[in-house]
C-alpha cells in the first residue's frame, strides 16, 4: 500500500464505502430473506426451519440446506389472495402515480415561470411536509376524510352534498394518501427538468407558427421526459410496497401487498411465505428499473 498514490487510495476509500453499506443494508438483508423463503414454516423460534448456526460447522450446514424447498413460492401463486395483492398494489400505485404527475407537473411549471428569487421559497415549500412526522400527516388525512372530518363537514356547510361522502376506509383515500405524501418526490425532478427548458425554444416555435399545444407537445415533454421518468420511478416503486397509508386509510377489504406482507409476518407467523412475497415483488419492481437503466444506456449512446 506504500506505493499507491494517496490519491488512488482516497478514491477507492470513496468508492469502497458505498459499496460496504449497499452490502451491509441491502444484499445481507437480501441474501437472510432469500434464505427464509426457501426454508419451512415452524413452531420455533425463529419461525422457519432449517436455523443455520456457526457452531453446526461446514458440514452441519449443508445437511440443514438439503431442507430447502420452493414450497412457499409455489403457495404464493396458488393463493388468489397474493395474487389479488399484487394486481391491486399495482393498480393503486399506478393510479396514484399517474394522479402525482398530472398534479405535480403543472407545479413544477409554474415553479420555473416563477421570478428567480421566489423560487428558492417555493422549493422550499415543495419540501416542506417533510418536516413533519409521516405519521402524523397522514393521521391529518383521517381527521380530514372521516364522514364527520373537516371536507365533509365543509361541503356540507357549503350545500354541496346532503350527506357525508364515504371516503375514508376506501381506495380513495389510500390513493389520496399517497398523492399526498409522494407529491414531492414528482415536483422536484419535474422542476429540475423543466429549470433546465430554454425559453428560445418556445419562443422560436411560436415564431414557426406552433399552437402552445403542440410546442409543448413537441418541446417541452421530450425536454422534460428525464424528470418525468425518474418522478415516476420514485413515485411508483415505493407506492407498491406502501404498508402505513393503506393500513390507516384504507378499508378492511383494501388489498395490497404491504398489508399482506405483514399480515404473514407478524399475525400468521409465516416467515417462509412473506419472504417469498417480499423476493417477487422486488422480482417485479426490479422490471422498470431495468428498463429504465437500458433506455438510458441506448440515449448515451446515440
Amino acid at each position: 500500500m506504500s506505493g499507491v498514490p494517496p490519491l488512488s487510495r482516497l478514491r477507492r476509500l470513496v468508492l469502497g464505502l458505498p459499496a460496504l453499506w449497499l452490502v451491509l443494508f441491502f444484499l445481507a438483508p437480501f441474501v437472510l430473506v432469500a434464505k427464509i423463503s426457501l426454508s419451512q414454516a415452524a413452531l420455533s423460534q425463529p419461525p422457519y426451519a432449517p436455523a443455520f448456526a456457526l457452531a453446526d460447522g461446514f458440514a452441519g450446514v449443508w445437511e440443514k440446506a438439503q431442507g430447502f424447498s420452493l414450497a412457499a413460492y409455489g403457495l404464493v401463486f396458488d393463493d388468489d389472495i397474493y395474487v389479488a395483492a399484487y394486481l391491486s398494489s399495482l393498480r393503486l400505485a399506478a393510479l396514484a402515480t399517474l394522479a402525482t404527475l398530472l398534479i405535480a407537473f403543472p407545479l413544477a411549471w409554474a415553479m420555473t415561470k416563477a421570478p428567480g428569487r421566489v423560487r428558492p421559497a417555493l422549493v422550499l415549500l415543495a419540501i416542506a411536509p417533510f418536516w413533519t412526522s409521516f405519521l402524523i400527516r397522514i393521521y391529518a388525512w383521517i381527521m380530514i376524510l372521516k364522514d364527520e372530518g373537516l371536507l365533509n363537514h365543509a361541503l356540507m356547510s357549503l350545500g354541496l352534498i346532503d350527506a357525508p361522502l364515504p371516503i375514508f376506509a376506501s381506495d380513495w383515500a389510500v390513493l389520496i394518501g399517497i398523492v399526498y405524501s409522494y407529491l414531492p418526490f414528482m415536483v422536484l425532478p419535474l422542476y429540475t427538468a423543466l429549470d433546465r427548458l430554454d425559453p428560445a425554444l418556445l419562443e422560436a416555435a411560436a415564431d414557426l407558427g406552433a399552437t402552445p399545444a403542440r410546442a409543448f407537445r413537441r418541446i417541452v415533454l421530450p425536454l422534460a421526459r428525464p424528470g418525468i421518468i425518474a418522478g415516476v420511478l420514485l413515485v411508483f416503486i415505493p407506492a407498491v410496497g406502501e404498508f402505513v397509508i393503506p393500513d390507516l386509510l384504507g378499508g378492511s377489504d383494501t388489498l395490497m401487498i404491504g398489508r399482506t406482507l405483514w399480515t404473514e409476518f407478524f399475525e400468521n407467523r409465516d416467515w417462509p411465505a412473506a419472504s417469498a412475497v417480499a423476493i417477487i415483488l422486488l422480482a417485479l419492481l426490479l422490471v422498470p428499473l431495468v428498463i429504465y437503466e437500458r433506455m438510458q444506456i441506448r440515449e448515451a449512446a446515440r
